[in-house]
């Protein structure tokens, strides 16, 4: 991964840059990737074993292979080895303007129990989690990772009891950046564990993932016998975790960004695989005429996130 300076710089170009003006080369570079891949539609069997997964209108899945390239190698995650698939929507793709998803994955955790859904006040909640983001700040910055700061609910925590789902988002911001991040979480309790369902988005995309949460939610069905309701207190392993606890996890849920991860590292992720090639020599041309120097520094995976 590039140094965070060299981040900013492919940032800020590309924001400024209307992608009218990209090269025909990286608009051709965009669309070879997104016709790699091989989608899927109708009804999937997930590879957890205990669920099926019908493909919400609107929306195309990946495969965990296909899902783990695009999540790790395009898009820079960290490896994530319970990734399952991911939704995208079928008018967009993986990389270029306009792209987010769904990533979907299980946590065999056990019996979530939801007795303190009722009781959970989201705003002493909130104001608990942005001084925990804050009091970790001086270790991100000291181990040379940036600054979280959690500004708010962008959707505050509800939790279904009927359907035994639940969903929250956040908005957080990155070291002072002006693009905020939207880190938004779906999960759907099971007898076993729980489906972790998360929109690789930013804030923008914040009224379309929205418009979908309910359509995804029902998209995930439980096999006989795995279902919340099957719980036997005799032979079933109790989670650690209650539904407040849930929400309360860390401030980056599974599967969510590097500090560095914004927006924009979707498409500046191409000059990194292309390294060498149309694209990257485009960027170390663009930072060549400005005289600065070209850092190629790498940066350490943050534990935190």
């Amino acid at each position: 991964m590039k140094s965070i300076s060299l981040f900013l710089f492919l940032s800020f170009f590309l924001i400024t840059s209307s992608f009218a003006q990209l090269p025909d080369s990286i608009q051709v570079k965009i669309d070879s990737i997104n016709k790699s891949l091989s989608y899927k539609t109708g009804t999937i069997e997930l590879e957890s074993g205990n669920a099926s997964l019908k493909v919400p209108a609107g929306f195309k899945y990946l495969d965990r292979t296909e899902s783990r390239y695009v999540l790790e190698d395009l898009w820079g995650n960290p490896e994530d080895t319970s990734i399952l698939g991911m939704l995208v929507p079928e008018k967009g793709g993986i990389v270029g303007p306009g792209s987010w998803a769904f990533t979907i994955s299980f946590d065999p955790m056990g019996y979530v129990k939801d007795s303190d859904a009722e009781d959970i006040d989201y705003n002493d909640l909130l104001t608990e989690q942005q001084e925990e983001a804050k009091a970790a700040n001086e270790q991100r910055l000291s181990a040379g990772y940036q600054a979280v700061e959690l500004i708010g609910w962008a959707s505050r925590p509800y939790y279904d009891q009927k359907n035994k789902t639940l969903h929250w988002a956040k908005e957080l911001e990155f070291g002072g950046d002006s693009i905020h991040t939207l880190n938004y979480n779906l999960r759907i309790l099971g007898r076993k564990g729980i489906f972790l369902i998360n929109a690789v988005a930013g804030m923008e995309d914040l009224p379309q993932v929205q418009a979908n949460i309910n359509q995804v939610l029902v998209s995930i069905d439980f096999k006989e016998g795995h279902r919340y309701a099957d719980f036997d207190s005799n032979v079933d392993d109790v989670a650690a975790w209650t539904v407040g606890g849930l929400v309360a996890g860390k401030v980056l849920a599974k599967a969510g960004f590097f500090a560095i991860l914004l927006k924009f590292w979707k498409l500046i992720a191409l000059g990194v695989i292309g390294a060498g090639g149309a694209v990257w020599n485009f960027i170390r041309r663009k930072k060549e005429s400005t005289g600065e120097p070209f850092a190629e520094t790498t940066t350490p995976t943050d534990p935190h996130v």
